[in-house]
């Protein structure tokens, strides 16, 4: 039987671990598991002393990648080649070279390259909210979408070479319950949950607010020390302490121990229940 493969497209060095690293690890020690990240990071806001063995900021974020996808055990590493947009109404988002500034069709034709060339069964990215409203992040799952339902289409990107469908097509979603204890325990601990993150610009108030549905809930304990050990890879973004610090340190195992998704493709139905498995129904 084939090999089972996953492709992920996400948008900055940290969103892999940050985001669902405890299942790319646990696919990658089970199949192969191949990253694209569409920027370098470019314009994330990073501590001056940690530039000192780095020439820029998409140096040094390509580093910490690379040290998260070894810890990862992610057998593939790809860039798109876009410039990170940084977030809206930013003049760092209005970059000609910016993913924001990208054509969703030159993206997407990209992506569909790399689908037909390593022939994923699955296909992992962002929700259509990009997770947290970064423009990056939405147009991640833009193009992906696009480019999973053009890559089994032989007249579309030709020049990508023989067409191939990939079976399913996944985003990687936050769970509200969890997101709800941090909004709670933000307020009780007196910090303001409009105001999260190292720049105090993403509104977790808002963000648990926006519905997803869960349609995948994939158990990565046994992957829990390798996910921490990826996210602290990413000294110059925090680490993964700011990101998880709301949730106190002796329930971080057990609400971090598993990792949520919706099925985009196949169309998910309510009365289906809960998978546990990204490759469910895939032959392997």
């Amino acid at each position: 039987m084939p090999a089972k493969k996953l492709l992920v497209v996400f948008a900055h060095p940290d969103d892999e671990s940050f985001g669902p690293g405890g299942s790319l690890a646990r696919y990658a020690h089970a199949g192969e598991v191949h990253l694209l990240c569409a920027t370098r990071g470019e314009v994330g806001v990073v501590d001056d002393h940690l530039l000192q063995e780095h020439s820029s900021i998409a140096d040094l974020r390509t580093a910490e990648l690379e040290c998260a996808r070894a810890k990862l055990g992610v057998q593939g590493l790809h860039f798109l080649g876009y410039r990170d947009s940084g977030m809206p109404n930013t003049p760092t988002s209005q970059h000609p070279e910016s993913l924001h500034q990208a054509d969703v069709r030159e993206v997407a034709g990209k992506i569909v390259a790399y689908i037909r060339t390593f022939q994923p069964q699955v296909v992992l990215t962002f929700d259509q909210y990009g997770g947290y409203g970064h423009p990056d992040h939405i147009a991640c799952h833009r193009a992906t979408v696009l480019a999973f339902h053009a890559a089994g289409d032989a007249a579309q990107y030709p020049e990508a070479g023989p067409a191939y469908q990939p079976q399913k097509l996944y985003a990687a979603v936050f769970s509200k319950r969890v997101m709800r204890l941090m909004v709670r325990f933000m307020r009780l601990t007196r910090r303001d949950p409009t105001r999260f993150g190292r720049n105090q610009d993403i509104n977790m108030e808002e963000i648990a607010s926006w519905e997803v549905p869960i349609t995948t809930r994939v158990d990565i304990r046994p992957w829990y020390e390798v996910k921490m050990a990826a996210a602290a890879c990413h000294t110059s973004q925090g680490g993964g302490s700011g990101m998880w610090r709301p949730i106190p340190q002796f329930l971080r195992r057990g609400i971090l121990g598993y990792e949520t998704f919706y099925r985009m493709v196949p169309e998910w139905r309510d009365e289906q229940g809960l998978e546990t498995d990204l490759f469910a129904g895939v032959p392997g």
